[in-house]
This record gives structure tokens, C-alpha cells and sequence, in this order.
């Protein structure tokens, strides 16, 4: 894998942590004490029980309104403002713009991410309804770079 800006500012500051003695702040705090905040999906379209595969709200402007502050309130603390990766978690501006990774992206949001035992991202699913997944994706499409 090749070692972008991201993953390199990620190691300096992990290194200067681990230099302090603060190794398992980084991986065990890393996080911190996050409070999933509700998101009002009242404007949108109710896009039914049943988890979609594709994003319904595709280039949708209210959805992107209500999915740029869902983002902030919810995933700017780990993946960054604007979606601008500090390097602890994914830069998600690189997620491809297609039904396949839009699956990847609800699964992962409603699922969360455990390596090793170790929590990388919470589930989202009992937290935030579908509907606000999908604008969230609608929003981090409009801030999507090749």
C-alpha cells in the first residue's frame, strides 16, 4: 500500500505520542467519547424499510443540506472537516461514486468497522435512520476527489 500524506501525519503523530508514553491513546481514544447526535430527516423522501443497495438521494439538494450537517455532527470529528481525512480514519472524498461502494458505504456506516478486537468505527444502525445514511453519502459525493 502506498503511503499517502494522510497515513504519513498519522505515523509522525503517533510516533510523538508513543515518545510521550501515550501509545493506546491513540489506538483505544482515538475515537474519544463520541455522542451520536439525531439527525432530522423530516424534508426528505422516506425511502421505505427495506436498506436500500444505492443511494436514493443521488445529487438530491435537500439531501445534501440535511447529510453535510449529519456529517459534521457525526463523522467530522473522526474522518475530518469538509471530509478532509486527518489521517486517523478514512479519507472518505476518495470513495468511489458507484452502486458498489455505495453498498460498501451504508454496510460499514450501519455496521461499523472491528479489526482485531478493536473498534475502528461504531454501528450506526440503531443510531441514525436510513434515511440520513444515504445523505450523508449524498453529501461526501459533492466533496468526492479522484
Amino acid at each position: 500500500m502506498k503511503a499517502g500524506t494522510g497515513f504519513i501525519k498519522a505515523t509522525v503523530v503517533a510516533t510523538a505520542l508513543i515518545g510521550l508514553g501515550a501509545a493506546t491513546a491513540v489506538r483505544v481514544e482515538a475515537h474519544g467519547d463520541v455522542t451520536p447526535q439525531a439527525v432530522d430527516v423530516s424534508t426528505l423522501k422516506p425511502v421505505g424499510a427495506e436498506w436500500k443497495k444505492e443511494n436514493p438521494y443521488r445529487g438530491d439538494k435537500e439531501a445534501i443540506r440535511v447529510g453535510t450537517s449529519a456529517y459534521n455532527q457525526n463523522c467530522a470529528r473522526c474522518h475530518g472537516l469538509e471530509a478532509i481525512s486527518g489521517g486517523i480514519a478514512p479519507d472518505l472524498r476518495m470513495l468511489p461514486i458507484d452502486a458498489e461502494t455505495d453498498e460498501y458505504f451504508v454496510n460499514t456506516v450501519r455496521h461499523g468497522r472491528v479489526r482485531n478486537g478493536a473498534v475502528y468505527m461504531p454501528p450506526f444502525e440503531n443510531v441514525l435512520q436510513q434515511e440520513a445514511m444515504w445523505a450523508i453519502r449524498a453529501y461526501l459525493e459533492t466533496r468526492h476527489e479522484e
